[in-house]
């Protein structure tokens, strides 16, 4: 009786990824409540107010500076 054999053609986890596939931005422009959850903050006033001054400063980087 045949043994099944695992897919051999599916990614190999001993390469990385590279790095145009990790990114999460499309393009669109960056929101605070995107800012917020990036941070693992909660949605609050306040937080929405910290996010928009850092949005402020950094641009839409701000964003990617967050994110692993």
């Amino acid at each position: 009786m045949p043994t099944s054999q695992p897919d051999v053609s599916g990614p190999s986890e001993d390469r990385a990824t590279p790095d145009d596939l990790l990114h999460a931005r499309t393009g669109t422009d960056v929101s605070p409540e995107d800012v917020v959850l990036a941070s693992g903050k909660d949605i609050t006033p306040r937080s929405l107010e910290w996010a928009r001054r850092k949005l402020a400063a950094e641009g839409p980087a701000a964003l990617d500076k967050l994110l692993p």
